[in-house]
């Protein structure tokens, strides 16, 4: 490679400002999101509802995501990356911290529904931030640690709910409030990040060529990508939410460990998820995406066994850490796959979208392994609901198409739209 370009491949202090923020707008993201996964059942004490009923919150949390990935992915192709993710990690911060104060289930209700709206715009803008921002050649690894914030924000959760629950007497009113903290940290990160540079040249042809999200949105191949990307990522979304969602409970009620020890178990898996989400999407830039994806799912397989049936602290700690290595390794792509499979017209609409939607359609994942943990038992609800959804994963992953290493600046012609789209 000549020096012009390694230079091309080369990281800014800009790029590494924007991969952080976005990262950081994830993980405080999640943060919140497995505040509720955590504490579900003993918020249900308190305000005497059942399991099942406590779980229609992470639901309703989901169902509202699309509608947040809509509203705030229109308004950043129009006004810049920057401002929108700004306003909205303002909105969810606020939202979080009002959930401490909830005196009871329907106000936490409707809290998480509107906190839906504001995790729904967080991914999708994120995700198109730091791809714009930084070379081609780093989009995979790039990928895979924006993603797994995701899992920091997971493993951030458990360590608060440790600290919380063992030195004060705040209980989970405690721990939500605490949530704000984080959030301020983002918000301060991202007041230094600049604008996307492929975003403003993008904007100025689209205002030159008059070019609206619904003329975009009627080409018959965008919208056969839409359909499909909709549901790889009701897969995909399945598959995250189906391994991690239930599992805490899984551990306290269905084995008999204690919440310490099972806090202590969500840290190391999410440590796994970690590894595995960076390791596979660097490895994509080799490998390609979809073949990551694959590999991941298939592998998956064999390891639900020994994640689902274990018994003993030991088996549940590797069978956990392992899952959660491959079901991260394969969503450590997803960032960069999205984003360039998405026309650069729409990239702040589109990829958010998609994946909220799959996050709709798979909202009801928590409920319904609850129903089944109920009737059957835990390990049945994870094995039955599982399976099905590591097949669709590596199916539709191999059936797809994918646009790696594609250029996203938006030219009139532009490379990526001819590449997504073939």
């Amino acid at each position: 490679m000549d020096k012009p370009a390694q230079e091309q491949q080369r990281m800014t202090s800009a790029d590494y400002r924007a991969v952080l923020a976005a990262t950081l707008g994830w993980a405080m993201d999640s943060f919140d999101y497995f505040v509720v996964v955590l504490v579900y059942v003993e918020v249900g004490q308190d305000f005497h509802a059942s399991a099942t009923k406590m779980a229609f919150l992470t639901t309703v949390t989901l169902i509202m995501r699309p509608f947040g990935a809509a509203l705030f992915g229109v308004w950043a192709d129009k006004v810049g990356r920057k401002k929108a993710l700004m306003t909205d990690v303002g909105f969810y911060s606020l939202v979080g911290l009002l959930c401490a104060f909830a005196p009871n289930y329907t106000t936490l209700l409707v809290l998480r529904l509107l906190y839906g709206i504001g995790m729904g715009g967080e991914w999708g803008l994120g995700a198109s931030l730091s791809m714009e921002k930084v070379p081609p050649k780093r989009r995979g690894l790039v990928s895979g640690i924006v993603q797994q914030g995701y899992a920091i924000g997971y493993m951030l959760a458990a360590v608060a709910f440790l600290l919380i629950d063992n030195l004060t007497t705040w209980g989970w009113r405690g721990l939500f409030a605490f949530s704000v903290i984080p959030a301020l940290v983002s918000l301060f990160i991202r007041a230094r990040v600049t604008e996307s540079e492929v975003w403003q040249e993008t904007r100025k042809n689209v205002e030159r060529n008059r070019t609206s999200i619904w003329s975009i949105l009627r080409e018959p191949k965008v919208l056969r990508r839409f359909g499909y990307l909709v549901l790889l990522m009701t897969a995909f979304n399945w598959l995250s939410h189906g391994t991690q969602d239930i599992y805490p409970t899984f551990m306290k009620k269905g084995l008999g460990f204690s919440e310490n020890t099972a806090l202590y178990v969500a840290i190391l898996y999410n440590v796994g998820a970690l590894i595995g989400g960076t390791l596979m999407g660097a490895a994509s830039e080799r490998f390609g995406r979809r073949a990551i994806v694959v590999f991941c799912a298939v592998l998956g397989l064999p390891v639900l066994p020994l994640f689902a049936a274990s018994h003993t602290l030991g088996l549940v700690c590797l069978g956990s850490f392992l899952m959660q290595f491959l079901v991260q390794g394969a969503w450590g792509v997803i960032p960069a796959h999205l984003t360039e499979l998405s026309p650069a017209e729409i990239r702040g609409f589109y990829p958010g979208v998609t994946y909220q939607l799959g996050n709709c359609l798979a909202a009801f994942n928590l409920p319904i392994q609850e129903n089944l943990a109920a009737s059957h038992s835990y390990t049945f609800a994870l094995v039955v609901t599982m399976i099905p959804v590591l097949v669709a994963v590596a199916v539709l992953a191999a059936l797809g198409k994918e646009a790696r290493g594609g250029q996203l600046s938006r030219g009139e012609v532009p490379a990526d739209r001819q590449a997504a789209l073939t």
